[in-house]
């Protein structure tokens, strides 16, 4: 028994020293409001660090305030820190595109505005070819009506602390329960093989 034990903390120490010394690639996501996808990405196997944050638009560290005018250009994205050694870039924006609507413009479910599109925003060339070759994928499963837009990532800035892990402190609150719940739930049942192991 005591051989077991000291067996299991050797494996879990020996991941963790595996996890910090991967070379994480990151790559920010656009879909509707950040707690969505943040909630979905903090339980996928192989993410390291989600972090809600405001990208592509042209005022410098923007507050969400001014981000909901819409009148800075940013939208409300993640940007996820992952292992490509445990998961692909390409099982990254497949999860993405199974928890979001790519075919509506600037919109998702109730939420409106240019915030809320939606968009992959790259950090590599390699990320651009990638994700180009997914987004075409998307588009044809969709009959050509995909609107997801593909740039670099560009004038990143991280959303205040109060929307960090906001699923996870909040879960009952109203917009958590009804909106960024079910979406959890899709993904855990379509996605129960990319789920965090405890």
């Amino acid at each position: 028994m005591k051989a077991t034990r000291a067996s299991e903390q050797a494996h879990v120490a020996q991941r963790r020293d595996a996890g910090a010394n991967a070379q994480l690639e990151h790559i920010a996501l656009a879909g509707g409001c950040f707690w969505c996808l943040e909630a979905v990405y903090e339980q996928v196997d192989g993410v390291h660090a989600v972090e809600s944050g405001y990208s592509n638009g042209h005022v410098q560290r923007p507050s969400y305030e001014q981000v909901c005018r819409g009148d800075t250009g940013h939208a409300e994205v993640v940007r996820v820190s992952f292992d490509p050694a445990r998961i692909t870039l390409r099982e990254v924006l497949e999860i993405f595109f199974s928890i979001h609507d790519p075919t509506t413009l600037n919109r998702q479910g109730n939420d409106v505005g240019t915030q809320y599109r939606s968009g992959i925003y790259f950090e590599s060339p390699q990320q651009e070819a990638a994700a180009r070759e997914v987004l075409a994928e998307a588009d044809a499963a969709h009959g050509g009506r995909v609107v997801t837009e593909l740039q670099p990532l560009a004038n990143y800035s991280r959303a205040e602390d109060y929307h960090q892990h906001y699923f996870a402190n909040h879960p009952e609150q109203g917009y958590c329960a009804f909106v960024v719940a079910p979406k959890v739930e899709k993904f855990r049942k379509t996605f129960a093989a990319r789920l965090k192991r405890s």
